[in-house]
């Protein structure tokens, strides 16, 4: 009479060593985390995205006098304004001091301040990417010296015999595949849509600097 071996993916998990096992809990919370951070860069991102094209389209379209855009900018708290955080910092220095210099400056601090916000675990996503592979190569192979070390003691050795435990320790190769494929594609799609962003920012603030430039040289 032959039995079956359940070779269910629970069943796999569960029967899997300790080492092994831990191995896929890890790389399963990195999964878990690295897939809230792409839902909520994916929508900062958008936001900031569509925010940027909006305050561009006033800006240029001459909707108004700087001092009327300052003030909306100052009223929109939304912290995917970033392009209006831009100028409102810019604006103000320039109302105060009534110098290029300094309001070239503080459009550039807070340009700084904000793109490190854009940036935020864009690093976590590229270590789950780069690091979830060999962490799931480590417990394939630590499930298969286990499963071999346990037929050492038997004279019959079999295929089927090995196939549970090799299976078993393959799983955990899947899951870091599963961990690390979409960080990585994430990771390539939010870098771009930051650096693309970034360079829209420094755009408007070298157009920006000129504006003032051209009205100081007028007063």
């Amino acid at each position: 009479m032959t039995t079956t071996q359940d070779l269910s993916f629970l069943s796999l998990v569960l029967n899997a060593s300790l080492l092994v096992q831990l191995v896929m809990l890890l790389l399963l919370g990195m999964s878990i985390a690295s897939w809230t951070i792409i839902f909520k860069k994916t929508a900062v991102l958008r936001g900031v995205r569509q925010d940027t094209e909006r305050f561009e389209r006033d800006f240029w379209a001459g909707g108004g006098p700087l001092n009327t855009l300052l003030e909306a900018a100052h009223r929109n708290t939304r912290s995917d304004a970033v392009l209006e955080h831009i100028f409102e910092a810019g604006m103000q220095e320039f109302l105060k001091v009534r110098e290029i210099d300094a309001a070239r400056r503080a459009m550039k601090a807070t340009y700084h301040r904000e793109m490190d916000g854009l940036e935020a675990n864009l690093p976590f996503l590229a270590s789950v990417g780069s690091v979830s592979p060999y962490i799931g190569l480590f417990g394939t192979v630590w499930g298969i010296m286990h499963s071999f070390r346990g037929l050492a003691n038997v004279q019959n050795a079999t295929l089927s015999a090995v196939a549970p435990g090799i299976a078993e320790a393959l799983i955990a190769t899947a899951i870091g595949l599963f961990a690390a494929i979409p960080a990585v594609v994430a990771y390539n799609r939010a870098a771009t849509d930051v650096d693309r962003l970034a360079i829209r920012f420094e755009t408007f603030i070298e157009e920006f600097t000129n504006i003032l430039q051209r009205q100081s040289a007028g007063r």
